[in-house]
């Protein structure tokens, strides 16, 4: 065989297998479609044979469920070997590949809704209980969006629970609307709506006083409910009457009037929602949806419109919670007025706490566990009032000894195993990260002014906290492709006067021009679009990522915007990604340690992160407050080789204590005092000039020179 043909099987080239990932990425949503399908039907059909095929479930099961289910796996099958495959080479961002298509996640989904309603029934579960479970899991899934990707804590979900079902419930009763699918994507959407209008409103606000404002919300909606809008809602008594599901397929019917088609009918919408979230999760936004989870602050200063992500978090789970809703009145046949009680936000949370926050399938587990006690305290242990009580030390034990849920311990327990062969791997691995010598990105030009000349200048920057002023009337200017150092004496302003250019706090007074555009005033994110951008004197980075996920959501608002509703492109498809992640990696020496959680990072690389998220929005201006502190003399001396080799048409402004790197790296100092500028001048007119020694070291002048 020659060489060519043993590279190449087909269509597929086995040195650059780019070709065959894109093709599985495409085929991956559309084997999704024909397996639910599939399995939807041989489902459907198991359950709702024939008069004269009653038989017994077992032959039912035997001859019309099991080949449908085979050839959903075939399916499946197929789905996750095309996934794998792209494991295969070793491509960049493989592993996010893997997570992007999702396919193990939505195979086992899939085997667990296939045996669900023929194992269950043996555990004590009654069908309409594991039609709850279903509806409670789709509901969460938005919610898990909201509060476990996102880190918003929302009690008010039961307002757009409420809502998409009556508002669905009321065109199938008092309009006599025909069409119960469309009437509960009608109802959805108007959910999804409401959820726009009150986040303008409860986003204003962050943390304890955000979740206050959706319990107000929710109980502003409860009231409507059952008194201005009775003769709409039917008030207490709810919308009775509801039809379920009809769906005429031409050559027949199905019908959806039994316990058992129904689950049917909510297993295929559940497995639908959770493909959906599995892609929003995974795609771009779902990574900026969990920075803004971590650290929103940093999040916005790489240049992400957090506000418009928080919103459009709010928004689906609103759209899930509404689409529950309307799954809700379909299955009972009535729209229980209690869907808009505070009640059903909280047993939400609590579900969601049981199962996993930031997993997708733990509200799921949580229904069922929740669910299954409900009824068995009150069904077999008969304790009558008292069940909530006991239900609720067993949710207290179960959120102690189980603080990441069911699933998230689960999780912990397979990394626990991994551990092992993870700290073997990462052994040599260093060494062959240092000898590469690495370029960085080139910055971007994005300014209206001209490409020599100041790339910034300052004038009359003042900063003013009540009676103190931290900045008084600086005059400042750098000159494109320069390298310039702040010193200046503990209390000084230097950190208030980086936050000044950076637009982190606004000017009492004075005017800052960057690129030739007036910023000031401007915001964090703005200005990071536009190019200037800083890392911090004190870590802010997502401990809760990896490494390579830090440096994707860095590298994502350079390469998307500000704000883009990519809701379902997968990550890797975002061009010029994968290239900008692995330089910046390679450059600040953690290639190794790309699949690493920053929390299990040293010092000496968490500082090396924090210089890349901000390298990673290919700067043209960086400014880096202390990047020296606290590291060991072996860490100087590698971080000042970075910082020399991404000054290269980069324009830098360093603010250190360690006057000897500094004074090494810059070719111009400006020293603050009292928060003026005392003296500017080069290195060497700085440690002979006696206002400094006398400011700064204290008049120490034989130890300067």
């Amino acid at each position: 065989m020659s060489e060519t043909s043993a590279r190449t099987i087909g269509w597929i080239d086995l040195a650059n297998p780019t070709r065959f990932v894109a093709l599985a990425d495409r085929l991956a949503p559309w084997l999704w479609s024909a397996a639910t399908l599939v399995l939807a039907v041989g489902l459907y059909l198991s359950f709702a044979a024939p008069a004269d095929f009653q038989q017994g479930i077992t032959v039912r099961i035997m001859y019309i469920h099991v080949p449908f289910a085979w050839l959903a796996m075939l399916c499946y099958t197929l789905m996750a070997a095309s996934a794998l495959g792209t494991l295969v080479w070793r491509h960049p961002l493989a592993d996010v590949a893997l997570k992007s298509a999702a396919p193990i996640g939505a195979t086992f989904t899939a085997l667990a809704l296939i045996l669900a309603p023929f194992v269950l029934p043996h555990l004590g579960f009654s069908p309409s209980t594991i039609n709850r479970i279903l509806i409670w899991g789709l509901f969460g899934l938005g919610f898990d969006i909201l509060f476990g990707y996102t880190g918003l804590l929302s009690f008010g979900q039961s307002a757009f629970y409420g809502t998409g079902g009556m508002f669905a419930a009321y065109l199938l009763t008092e309009a006599g609307f025909p069409y119960v699918m469309l009437s509960i994507v009608i109802g959805s959407i108007v959910a999804g709506v409401v959820g726009y209008l009150v986040g303008l409103i409860a986003l204003k606000r962050t943390g304890i006083y955000f979740a206050m404002i959706t319990v107000a919300i929710a109980e502003v909606f409860f009231f409507a409910e059952f008194n201005p809008l009775s003769a709409f809602t039917g008030g207490e008594n709810g919308l009775p009457g509801v039809p379920t599901p009809v769906i005429n397929l031409g050559f027949t019917v199905l019908k959806f009037d039994t316990d058992w088609t129904m689950y049917t009918f909510l297993a295929f919408w559940y497995f639908v929602g959770i493909v959906v979230a599995l892609r929003i999760v995974r795609s771009p936004v779902g990574a900026i949806l969990s920075a803004i989870r971590d650290n929103p602050l940093r999040a916005s200063a790489l240049g992400h419109n957090i506000h418009g992500y928080k919103l459009t978090a709010f928004v689906v789970a609103a759209i899930y919670a509404g689409f529950a809703g309307g799954l809700l009145a379909t299955m009972q046949g009535f729209m229980p007025p209690d869907a808009f009680m505070f009640d059903t936000s909280g047993q939400l949370v609590m579900q969601t706490a049981i199962g996993g926050a930031g997993t997708l399938f733990g509200p799921l587990i949580g229904a069922t566990v929740w669910l299954y006690l409900s009824d068995f305290f009150q069904n077999v242990l008969h304790l009558g009032p008292t069940w909530k009580l006991v239900l609720g030390i067993v949710f207290v034990l179960l959120v102690v000894f189980l603080r990441r849920g069911i699933v998230g311990a689960i999780d912990d327990l397979y990394h626990m195993a991994r551990n092992g062969k993870t700290a073997a791997e990462l052994v040599a691995v260093p060494s062959q990260a240092k000898a590469a010598i690495v370029e960085a990105m080139p910055a971007r030009h994005r300014g209206t002014g001209p490409a020599s000349g100041p790339i910034l200048q300052a004038t009359g920057l003042t900063k003013r906290y009540g009676g103190l002023a931290a900045n008084s009337d600086i005059d400042f200017s750098v000159e494109r492709g320069e390298m310039r150092g702040i010193i200046g004496p503990n209390g000084a302003g230097k950190s208030t006067f980086f936050k000044m250019l950076t637009c982190e706090v606004a000017p009492s007074a004075g005017r800052i021009v960057f690129e030739g555009r007036d910023i000031t005033g401007m915001g964090v994110t703005d200005v990071c679009q536009l190019g200037l951008t800083k890392s911090y004197q004190i870590n802010q980075l997502f401990d809760r990522l990896t490494v390579r996920q830090n440096l994707i959501i860095a590298a994502l608002g350079e390469t998307r915007g500000k704000f883009k509703l990519d809701l379902f492109k997968s990550i890797r498809s975002v061009p010029g990604l994968v290239e900008q992640v692995e330089r910046t990696a390679a450059l600040v020496n953690l290639t190794a340690r790309l699949e690493t959680p920053v929390s299990e990072l040293a010092y000496g690389e968490k500082r090396r992160l924090e210089i890349g998220l901000a390298l990673a929005t290919s700067p043209s201006l960086l400014l880096l407050d202390e990047p020296l502190a606290g590291m060991s003399p072996s860490e100087r001396v590698e971080t000042v080789a970075l910082l020399k080799s991404i000054a290269r048409g980069r324009t830098l402004i360093i603010i250190d204590h360690d006057m000897d790197a500094l004074f090494e790296l810059v070719g111009k100092v400006t020293v603050l005092q009292e928060g003026r500028v005392l003296v500017e001048g080069t290195p060497a007119e700085i440690k002979n000039n006696a206002k400094v020694q006398e400011a700064y070291l204290g008049g120490v002048h034989g130890e300067v020179a």
